[in-house]
């Protein structure tokens, strides 16, 4: 019964989102007729060209979780494969549930490879929000980049601007974490702080200057990557505008799915990218075009790869949809590292 509400209650409070979603496609929409024309003519070798660098961009942001994970928690560490599986089915959760399921996806994915590790759960967590800090790093340096090459809309700098300040001042907060030890034994206190502790771990990589380096540089690497994978895919819907308007692209894409309402946000992502390609002389039904093969070639890339790893860590959709569930913290007072 006590599920069959809180069924409910999600259903009542989906709807007004969806219908605000719906009505502004509608509102905002092009003449889907010319949509539909301009996917007559892409050329499917730079859609391969954008799957490739996506791919690359996929393994590059992995070695930067693995690099924050080394440090997070004591020898022996997961293999880099174990921890590829879990970032992929974490990519597919992400791909077709709403929220931020993958995160919480991964490191339940990721844990069930650490049998007898007491107290890793909330560690990992920390590692995933540790290691999404650090796309700040390339983030920034795409935005300021963006802000002097690119011809941004007004209504985007205010987004822009709200989602750095946000980003920078929680990456201040996880490096006075970060640094911040702990003297004392944590026997005797209560769950949350010690799972406060636990998390505080995941934030070890900030602890060390050569580490932070290499995580950030990983994420730097995929970042570059999703930025030529936009250029490839603007090539193949006959959009060649520089490499600037690529950047522009990829904050906004970054921007409108930074709180993801429902799978993808589909629909506000392609009018976040039809909109200013205006400004570039791109008609309005092919940029949104554009958004979606763009959306379509880096969900295959997460669906795709992420079906394969669920499938070898024996996993199903529907289990998956509980994998929030299945990352609570365990109750053991020990620390893990």
């Amino acid at each position: 019964m006590i599920a069959l509400r809180e069924g409910r209650w999600r259903i009542l409070l989906v709807l007004p989102v969806l219908a605000g979603a719906v009505a502004l496609i509608i509102w905002h929409g092009p003449d889907w007729s010319n949509v539909e024309d301009a996917f007559t003519l892409v050329r499917w070798e730079w859609v391969a060209a954008a799957i490739g660098l996506n791919l690359l961009s996929v393994v590059a942001r992995a070695g930067s979780w693995d690099t924050t994970i080394k440090q997070s928690i004591e020898p022996p560490h997961p293999r880099f494969a174990l921890v590829f599986s879990a970032f992929c089915v974490g990519l597919f959760a992400n791909a077709v549930l709403p929220g931020r399921v993958g995160e919480l996806a991964r490191v339940a994915v990721l844990r069930r490879h650490l049998p007898g590790r007491r107290g890793t759960t909330a560690t990992l967590v920390g590692s995933v929000f540790a290691h999404r800090l650090f796309d700040l790093v390339p983030a920034t340096v795409l935005v300021v980049w963006v802000l002097a090459t690119a011809k941004i809309p007004n209504w985007a700098l205010t987004s822009i601007a709200i989602v750095l300040a946000v980003g920078i001042t929680l990456f201040v907060i996880a490096v006075l974490l970060a640094r911040h030890q702990h003297r004392g034994a944590l026997e005797g206190l209560g769950p949350l702080p010690v799972l406060l502790e636990r998390a505080r771990q995941g934030f070890a990589v900030m602890r060390s200057p050569s580490a932070a380096a290499k995580a950030a540089s990983f994420q730097f690497l995929g970042w570059t990557c999703k930025l030529f994978a936009v250029w490839a895919a603007m090539r193949a819907f006959h959009i060649y505008e520089s490499l600037s308007a690529a950047g522009l692209v990829l904050v906004l894409i970054n921007v409108a799915t930074i709180f993801p309402l429902w799978p993808g946000n589909f629909g506000l992502v392609q009018i976040a990218i039809g909109l200013p390609l205006v400004n570039y002389g791109v008609p309005y039904a092919k940029g949104v075009a554009f958004g979606v093969g763009l959306q379509a070639i880096e969900a295959s890339v997460g669906v795709g790869i992420g079906l394969i790893f669920l499938a070898r860590e024996g996993l199903s959709y529907a289990m998956l949809k509980q994998m929030d569930d299945e990352a609570a913290v365990d109750e053991d007072p020990r620390v893990a590292r």
